[in-house]
């Protein structure tokens, strides 16, 4: 008997053992809900139950979870920057999901805000290395999205001069057309002259995402160096956005934005903007003695650099629907017109040489998430530029900087002859899919597809046989990827992608042996087929401390205006090759753990490039245009980093640095047995070490509750550098981008919480002659006010 009741001791004992985690589970609980605002989900919101372990951030659908939580009463903490939070006692488990709808915080600042890595990172739940600029405390100033990129870590934005005119985009040691835009996920290689960066208002934009290196396979890109993409959609259903503002030089800038949404999903969405300026600002420029040749230097007005250009977005479709989640139908339509003043250089002044364009372009644009089956997430985008370029130089003079010219010969031009006007009839398809199999593993499939045909005609030249000959190009840009979100902690991204280009174009040859007489053309077909992959990691030491990698075998096919020119001031080259780089990319992220009072952020990130065929800009043999050319080895080893601090929401104060040592690694230039003369030289008319600076301070309540008044002070800081290689001249032939230090400070006050606002800025306030290309000077000085009414529902 005591034998058989250790044995039945022995087999309950078991029996508890094998039930006990069943036990214990039952006293366990999952606790889920969402978080929006606006009716938006909100991504990236902490989400924690106050003093215990457990803490989370919402998903891309503004979803959190906590799995194993025991039952009992917690008290939940909801945060997210610019809203207030959201506090409540609970008891688990609860019988339905928990649903919060966060509130803006009125007292949110006005001023200049770089949202941290760790802020977009957890936006899309990816471990790219991305920094976001919120775009919505910008909306006040008078900023358009190029100067508002400029504020980045690792991000130069180089104008050859005033509003709309011709800029180049530099990310971490890549420039110009390594780095892919876009908006709203579709690249803006089509949208025209009417319609580029440095024109559109900061307002169009809810944020700006900067992906640094490695870029999302939902891209689409064949991006060297890293992409920027401009987020525009608009979370309220119905609003109003107008703004106008005023400035030196006689310039106008306004725009509208608005929204309707029916209930029954209905809606219709329409952007205006326009911009004028005389851009007749001061510069210290080489007179040219019309009569005896000489030149001497003097502090001019520009007078030939007249700019305006207008556009409208309208969209009209339906949202929420079984067969769409986004259905939309739209058309832009823009035009431009800009005088050019000079040429790729000052020396070169013009005094009737213009350009103009237009942009038609319509598009369509579809979304379904969950599509036949939970998970199953498509997307696309379609549209095609109908619009037209012309360049106009019919004028047979010759200018100084003091609008004085002299007669040419009749009939000629300031540089050449072009009554030229062509369309390049490109379009663009966009095409996503993703799978989300479960919480831990998810697929993703893309699909860009471009085209480009430039056709044009001369009327001083009817019978020109160069510009009949084609300038064609298709490329396809397949992308395939695989996510791993292993634990909250930890999550990782592989990818591939497949690259094909085809160019067709016409060589020119002589058609007798004596290498003279009649010229003829033979077209040529070139085509491109290259394979990149990557990986992308990340890990959460801690909730507050982030590493983070990537690697990338990357690709960049040439682009159009390189292979075929801009007609401007850009020649073509159709054999250009396409470019390659093996792409390193280390961070690290610190949010400081601080009290509600006080909140500091550090990050820091680590770059190397190893680029083949380097595709970089240079002058041509007169120095009055940009060529594209091929280095075939370069080396790009550099960091950025940023830190910001904000106290009680009154004080920020951010600051950023970049240096990248971009050197050439050709030992032996085209099969050359010594050693090149510029052989680990840096790279020549590329900047290398620059900053920015900022400090906004807010009195809340300012007069009046819900009133509140932000000063505003920044500061630009850019190291100078060398135009041609470091290696060659002598000190007097070695030209150089001399050092800028650039200082801007505004006044933003809002009223009745933001409805109402005024803001006053003064750029350049120490009236620094500026420099972002050799000899090309920007604006001086300049005051600036705009007047803003915004309201949302």
């Amino acid at each position: 008997m005591k034998a058989l009741t250790k044995v039945h001791t022995y087999l309950l004992a078991g029996i508890l053992l094998l039930l006990l985690p069943t036990i214990t589970q039952a006293q366990h609980t999952h606790f889920q809900g969402t978080v929006k605002a606006h009716n938006t989900p909100i991504i990236g919101a902490t989400v924690s139950l106050v003093n215990t372990t457990y803490q989370t951030i919402t998903d891309e659908n503004g979803q959190f979870i906590f799995k194993d939580v025991p039952a009992g009463k917690y008290t939940v903490n909801i945060r997210f920057m610019g809203f207030e939070q959201f506090t409540k006692q609970i008891e688990l488990p609860l019988s339905k999901a928990l649903h919060v709808t966060l509130t803006e915080n009125s007292e949110q600042l006005n001023g200049v805000t770089v949202e941290g890595k760790n802020t977009v990172q957890t936006l899309n739940r990816q471990a790219y290395n991305i920094t976001a600029l919120d775009a919505k405390k910008l909306h006040n100033t008078t900023l358009d999205l190029s100067h508002a990129l400029d504020k980045v870590a690792g991000v130069r934005v180089r104008e050859a001069g005033g509003v709309g005119s011709s800029f180049n985009l530099s990310l971490n040691g890549f420039t110009g057309r390594q780095v892919k835009v876009f908006i709203d996920g579709v690249p803006m290689d089509n949208f025209g002259s009417s319609f580029q960066l440095n024109n559109i208002p900061i307002n169009l934009a809810e944020r700006i995402e900067v992906y640094k290196g490695v870029v999302p396979i939902w891209l689409g890109a064949d991006a060297l160096g890293g992409a920027i993409n401009i987020v525009t959609g608009n979370s309220y259903r119905n609003y109003v956005d107008v703004s106008y503002s005023y400035g030196s030089f006689n310039t106008h800038k306004s725009s509208v934005s608005a929204g309707y949404t029916a209930k029954n999903g209905f809606t219709v969405q329409v952007n205006a903007f326009q911009n004028y300026s005389d851009n007749n600002y001061w510069v210290t420029a080489e007179v040219a003695d019309l009569a005896s040749g000489l030149y001497y230097d003097k502090r001019v007005r520009r007078f030939h650099d007249n700019y305006h250009n207008e556009t409208i977005i309208a969209q009209v479709g339906v949202v929420g629907k079984k067969y769409a989640d986004r259905l939309m139908f739209g058309f832009t339509a823009a035009q431009s017109r800009a005088d050019i003043q000079t040429g790729a250089r000052m020396i070169s002044v013009f005094g009737d040489y213009f350009r103009k364009g237009n942009t038609l372009l319509p598009s369509l644009k579809y979304q379904k998430n969950d599509l036949f089956v939970k998970g199953l997430n498509v997307s696309f985008t379609g549209n095609i530029n109908l619009g037209t370029e012309q360049n106009v130089d019919t004028v047979a003079r010759r200018y100084n900087w003091l609008g004085e010219f002299s007669v040419k010969p009749s009939p000629g031009s300031e540089r050449e002859r072009s009554l030229y006007k062509f369309r390049n009839n490109n379009g663009i398809t966009t095409t996503n899919i993703s799978y989300k199999l479960n919480e831990y593993n998810s697929f993703g499939l893309s699909h860009v597809f471009t085209t480009f045909n430039r056709k044009g005609s001369d009327a001083t030249s009817p019978n020109s046989q160069s510009l009949k000959q084609p300038r064609k190009t298709q490329k396809h840009i397949l992308g395939l990827g695989y996510k791993l979100d292993a634990s909250p902690k930890w999550s990782m991204s592989v990818f591939a992608k497949e690259y094909l280009q085809q160019n067709t174009s016409s060589l020119a040859y002589t058609v007798d042996s004596l290498g003279w007489g009649n010229t003829a053309y033979k077209e040529q077909t070139k085509s491109f087929t290259k394979t990149g992959y990557g990986i992308a990691t990340s890990y959460y030491i801690t909730p507050k401390l982030q590493l983070k990698g990537s690697y990338e075998k990357s690709y960049r096919l040439p682009e159009n205006e390189e292979l075929f020119g801009d007609v401007i001031n850009l020649e073509g080259v159709d054999t250009l090759r396409p470019e390659s780089s093996h792409n390193i990319n280390l961070g690290v992220y610190y949010q400081v753990p601080t009290n509600d009072m006080h909140r500091l952020i550090v990050e820091a990130n680590f770059i190397l490039r190893e680029a083949s065929d380097f595709i970089r800009p240079g002058l041509n043999t007169n120095g009055t245009k940009q060529v594209m050319t091929n280095q075939r080895d370069v080396r790009n080893t550099g960091f950025d980093a940023a830190i910001t601090y904000s106290f009680l929401r009154r004080l920020n104060i951010g600051a950023n640095v970049t240096y990248q040592n971009i050197r050439n690694t050709t030992r032996f230039e085209n099969g050359a047995k010594v050693e090149s003369a510029v052989y680990k030289d840096r790279m020549p008319n590329m900047p290398y070490l620059f900053g920015n600076g900022n400090a906004a301070y807010t009195f809340i309540n300012f007069g009046k509750k819900g009133n509140n008044l932000t000063f505003i002070y920044d500061i630009l800081f850019v190291e100078q550098y060398y135009l041609r290689w470091p290696s060659q001249g002598t000190a007097d032939t070695k030209y150089i981008i001399p050092r800028q230090i650039a200082h801007d400070a505004s006044v933003v006050y809002t009223m009745k919480e933001g409805r109402y606002n005024i803001a006053v800025a003064c750029k350049n306030f120490t009236d620094s002659n500026l420099y972002d290309n050799f000899s090309l000077q920007k604006p001086s000085r300049s005051f600036n006010v705009k007047f803003r009414y915004s309201i949302y529902q």
